[in-house]
């Protein structure tokens, strides 16, 4: 059974929006998106089961798991990731990047789905590292696809780019730990 996608956000999609939807649920494993019914694009979250945690304009996305007949469902919240409401220069960035950011989004959610439901044996305290790192791997493994000639380009020098990456965050680390101990 396919994902039904409903479009509720009044305002223009970019365009391929919805394919790129499409394409990343047919990239991930059936097994993992198993119980989901469909996905709903709304321009903001309203739910009122969030309390004082997060604003409304500031969740981007939500897991609805099943709750007896209804299947579970995702919703997006089109205009945080989109934010309309800023000035243009402010507006470039976050539509460019709006594909690429509706797709992690998408392996997020699904990612919570999986490990509710399929993963039982993870503690609450193991749930979002485990969570993030499904999203990361699968968004990798997306990009590689979507991208095959940059990805094979830059494949040998992936190894050096992540060594720099670390030594970047041990520093930041350090340099924050020196600031804090300062203090």
């Amino acid at each position: 059974m396919a994902i039904r996608i409903e479009n509720q956000y009044e305002g223009p999609l970019p365009k391929g929006a919805l394919q790129q939807l499409e394409d990343a649920f047919d990239s991930l494993p059936r097994e993992h998106t198993r119980g989901i019914e469909r996905i709903r694009l709304v321009p903001f979250i309203t739910e009122p089961r969030i309390r004082g945690q997060f604003q409304a304009t500031e969740l981007p996305g939500l897991y609805h798991p099943r709750q007896g007949p209804k299947g579970a469902w995702l919703e997006i919240a089109v205009n945080v990731l989109l934010t309309p409401d800023k000035p243009f220069h402010k507006r470039i960035v976050p539509r460019l990047s709006f594909k690429g950011n509706i797709v992690a989004l998408v392996f997020s959610l699904v990612g919570q789905h999986y490990h509710f439901t399929l993963k039982h044996s993870l503690k609450k305290t193991q749930l979002e590292p485990a969570i993030r790192q499904y999203t990361e791997k699968h968004l990798k493994a997306w990009n590689e696809k979507k991208h095959s000639f940059r990805a094979r380009l830059f494949k040998p020098l992936q190894p050096t780019f992540e060594r720099w990456a670390k030594s970047l965050q041990k520093r930041a680390a350090a340099e924050k730990k020196k600031s804090v101990a300062s203090k």
